[in-house]
C-alpha cells in the first residue's frame, strides 16, 4: 500500500549511488547477492537470539534490495538478474521469520508457519498476476521500473519490511503480531484473486 509513495522518496538518491557503483565495476547481480547474504545473515542472528543486533544487517541488506535495480538501469537490465532478485526476496521473506521460529519453536511455531503460509498464499497470487501482466503485456511503474508486473495491495514490501523492524525490537510481541499480520496477507492475496478475476475474466 506505501510503496508507491516509498519509492518517490527513495529513488533519487538510490538512483545516484547506483550510479556510482556501476561506475565503479560492481554488478547488480553482485548487489543482489550481497543484499540476500545480508538479509540471511539478520535470519541467523534472530535465530540466535539476537533480534536487536539483527537490525542492522536487516535494514542493510533492503538498501542493497534498492540499490541492484538502481546499478542495473545505470549499465544493463537483464532477465536474469530480474529473475535473481525476485527468488532472493522471496528467500529474505521466508528466512526472517524462520528465524523466529526456531529462536523459540515452542512459543513462535505455530504462529510462524501461519505467517509462512500466508506470505507464501500472498506471493503466489503476486507472482500468478504478473505472469499473466506479461502475457498481456501490461505495464504500470506506480512502485518504480521493475523486472515484473507488480500488482497494489494492502501489505507490499514497505509494509512488510516495517513489521520485520517491529518484530526485532519487540521479539516478544512475534504470536500476536504475526497472526494479525498473517490474516492481512491472506486478505491481500483474496484482493489480488479478485483484481485477477476483473482484469483477465474468462474468455
Amino acid at each position: 500500500m506505501l510503496d508507491g509513495m516509498m519509492r518517490r522518496l527513495i529513488d533519487p538518491p538510490l538512483e545516484r549511488v547506483g550510479g556510482v557503483l556501476a561506475g565503479r565495476g560492481i554488478t547488480a547481480d553482485q548487489v543482489t547477492l550481497a543484499g540476500l547474504a545480508l538479509g540471511l545473515l539478520a535470519a541467523a542472528m534472530i535465530a540466535l537470539g539476537l533480534p536487536g543486533v539483527a537490525l542492522a544487517p536487516l535494514l542493510a541488506s533492503r538498501v542493497a534490495d534498492g540499490l541492484d535495480g538502481a546499478v542495473a538501469r545505470a549499465t544493463a537490465k537483464t532477465d536474469f538478474g530480474g529473475y535473481l532478485d525476485i527468488t532472493s526476496d522471496f528467500l529474505f521473506y521466508g528466512a526472517i521469520p524462520l528465524g523466529f521460529v526456531w529462536m523459540d519453536p515452542g512459543t513462535n511455531g505455530a504462529a510462524g508457519a501461519f505467517l509462512l503460509v500466508s506470505f507464501y498464499a500472498n506471493g503466489a497470487s503476486f507472482l500468478g498476476f504478473a505472469i499473466l501482466a506479461e502475457r498481456r503485456r501490461m505495464e504500470t511503474r506506480a512502485r518504480g521500473v521493475k523486472s515484473l508486473y507488480f500488482t497494489g495491495g494492502l501489505l507490499e514490501g514497505t509494509e512488510t519490511i516495517a513489521f520485520f523492524v517491529v518484530l526485532c525490537l519487540w521479539p516478544g510481541g512475534f504470536v500476536p503480531l504475526a497472526w494479525v499480520f498473517g490474516a492481512l496477507c491472506f486478505a491481500t492475496a483474496v484482493s489480488r484473486v479478485m483484481l485477477a478475476r476483473k482484469v483477465f475474466p474468462p474468455r
